[in-house]
């Protein structure tokens, strides 16, 4: 039987707001965020939250920004009712909010509390809203600035409730919020507290540094993430077409086992954007391990037209005009950066070396050193003579002894201008000891020659292109006509990689080239994974990293080996090459190549300081 017909009708308000928090509010920490939010576009120079239950029971944010009349609360808790579009242009939009629909959301399903005063102002007005029913407003007393307190969050809703973590999940989660808030802020002070426990306290940038803002925002953003990542970010400034891209890129030795590390702003607005992410992981490749994550905070600046933020109600993704301008940009910016530091490894690789040595206190062995904790395990080296490298890439020559020793009194002339020192000594046929002006450093000989190999080839392949290998049987893959349209619309791109293919009936491409150094590639596989690519991102990124991750692999099978006794000559020469190679204190899986103890260090180590 069929459902009897009812007629059409125009839901209540407070039951369309209900349904608009459903997108706007998801937890306590999407509430705080756009309250946080309307303080930052007020103007705030402080802003305080407290929460109680993790923001379940109750939250309350504080800022000395502009306040409002009376007549502008009334409005401020409408639906689509700001101040933030005076042009009604949603392609000019230069603040955080601006759909007018946090605020009614929230007290749509809370018991709700706003009270504001503008600087010149002889008193402030209070506004309660309970579930979404709202009560006259009345004269209280209030410095210049707003207050909002949210009690009950979702009483009106009680179905999210379920799905609700417990207070200190909830609490970390507003917590991230505001700090990412925070780090785009830095002129603000933030203080966010849980339980009565003060979570954390950052205040305004100094003056001083206000006409800085790479140096303000690095204080931040030392405060946020830790003083390791300031000591170890790489300065980023780039620009291309418009756009500008500034932050900081940590080592790639300072990684982490998630990419939760990794901050991403576009005009001042934190995002969660998928191409951003990838363009991220693109620039770091072939420096870590497929399972470590590099820690970046970067500030793209965008012209308003070339960007759509009215995407989500939540406005955490965003969407370009030419994402293909701002992907290279990252990229290029980043591997730039990255280039330049040279053979630099992370401080935390000493520390972590450091804080593993134990004092000697009786006959049994103490533990020497350690990799870094980001590094992965320790690995056993084979103590047997491993066989050398191929003569194509083996960069040393055998030196006679008289030769041998020529050399070393030479490089003791100079060691003050060799960063990575002067080879002193060989220890278990895998670690290069080099004393420097300041202290020792430790040198892992089969990973320093892999990425120098790997840098090599990648040369190669920048100088002479990818060589392609032609298939006896040209193999047809199945992807769909969608998947078949983006792969025939980037063929030219990807034959320059060294994938040549072309459309084969409907929803189809027939291969007949490869790239040669995929050897016996699942062709089926790669071409499917990179129409995938395609729809996520709209590039050939796969394609690139399979290539370069082969030369990663034969770098790592063709470098000098563990176990391979090498001569002074050979160890000065290897810490040339380090010094002038790119990357060079990292492998390709992202563990340090080297680990540089201070004197000072040591000396410490031993009580002498």
């Amino acid at each position: 039987m069929s459902a009897p017909a009812r007629p059409l009708r125009r839901l209540p308000s407070t039951l369309v707001n209900r349904i608009a928090a459903g997108e706007v509010v998801e937890r306590p920490a999407s509430a705080a965020k756009e309250l946080v939010e309307n303080a930052i576009d007020a103007g705030a120079r402080r802003i305080s939250v407290v929460l109680k239950e993790g923001g379940r029971s109750f939250i309350s944010v504080v800022d000395d920004g502009s306040g409002m009349t009376p007549e502008e609360l009334q409005l401020a808790v409408e639906r689509h009712c700001t101040s933030k579009l005076p042009g009604d242009d949603l392609a000019d939009i230069g603040t955080l909010g601006f759909r007018g629909e946090a605020l009614p959301s929230i007290a749509s399903v809370s018991r709700f509390t706003i009270t504001s005063r503008p600087a010149d102002a002889d008193s402030a007005w209070s506004l309660d809203i309970d579930g979404g029913v709202k009560r006259p407003a009345r004269p209280t007393a209030h410095p210049a600035g707003t207050r909002v307190e949210v009690r009950d969050l979702f009483f009106a809703t009680p179905a999210r409730l379920k799905f609700l973590k417990e207070a200190r999940s909830e609490a970390a989660h507003v917590a991230d919020a505001v700090r990412r808030l925070a780090m785009a802020h830095p002129s603000i002070a933030f203080r966010l507290e849980s339980e009565e426990r003060t979570l954390f306290d950052l205040p305004a940038a100094d003056p001083s540094l206000l006409n800085n803002a790479d140096a303000a925002r690095l204080e931040r953003l030392a405060a946020v993430m830790g003083r390791e990542f300031a000591d170890n970010a790489l300065a980023i400034d780039a620009r291309r077409e418009g756009f500008r891209l500034t932050g900081f890129a940590g080592l790639p030795t300072l990684n982490r086992p998630t990419a939760q590390h990794q901050y991403l702003f576009v005009n001042g607005r934190p995002v969660r954007d998928k191409l951003l992410a990838g363009a991220v992981r693109g620039a770091y490749q072939d420096l870590l391990a497929r399972d470590r994550h590099p820690m970046v905070v970067l500030f793209l600046e965008a012209p308003t037209e070339m960007v759509d933020v009215n995407v989500h109600p939540a406005k955490t993704e965003v969407r370009f005009r030419d994402a293909g301008i701002v992907r290279g940009l990252i990229v290029g910016a980043l591997r730039t950066a990255l280039s330049a530091a040279g053979h630099r490894a992370s401080t935390t690789v000493a520390d972590a070396a450091l804080g593993a040595f134990r004092p000697h206190t009786g006959h049994g062995s103490a533990l020497p050193f350690g990799r870094s904790s980001g590094a992965g395990p320790a690995i056993l080296a084979p103590r047997g003579l491993a066989e050398p490298a191929s003569q194509f890439l083996a960069p040393f020559a055998e030196p006679s002894a008289r030769t041998e020793l020529a050399s070393s009194e030479a490089a003791e002339t100079n060691r003050s201008s060799y960063p990575l020192g002067v080879a002193r000594a060989q220890l278990h046929e895998t670690y290069i000891v080099a004393q420097t002006a300041e202290g020792v450093v430790i040198v892992d000989q089969h990973a320093a020659h892999e990425r120098l190999l790997h840098e090599k080839l990648k040369f190669q392949l920048e100088a002479e292109g990818v060589k392609r290998q032609t298939l006896l049987l040209p193999e047809v893959v199945e992807v769909g006509e969608d998947g078949a349209r983006r792969l025939t619309h980037r063929a030219a791109e990807l034959a320059e990689m060294g994938m040549v293919l072309e459309p084969f009936g409907l929803g189809a491409v027939i291969v007949r080239e490869t790239p040669a150094l995929l050897g016996e590639a699942d062709i089926q596989g790669l071409v499917r994974d990179l129409a995938d690519e395609l729809a996520e991102l709209g590039d050939h990124l796969s394609l690139k990293e399979k290539v370069e991750e082969v030369c990663g692999t034969l770098a790592c099978h063709t470098s000098v080996r563990a176990g391979r006794r090498l001569t002074v000559e050979e160890m000065n020469a290897l810490l040339r090459q380090m010094e002038a190679t790119p990357h060079s204190g990292q492998c390709n899986h992202g563990r340090p190549t080297y680990v540089e103890l201070r004197l000072a260090d040591i000396e410490r180590l031993f009580g002498r300081r």
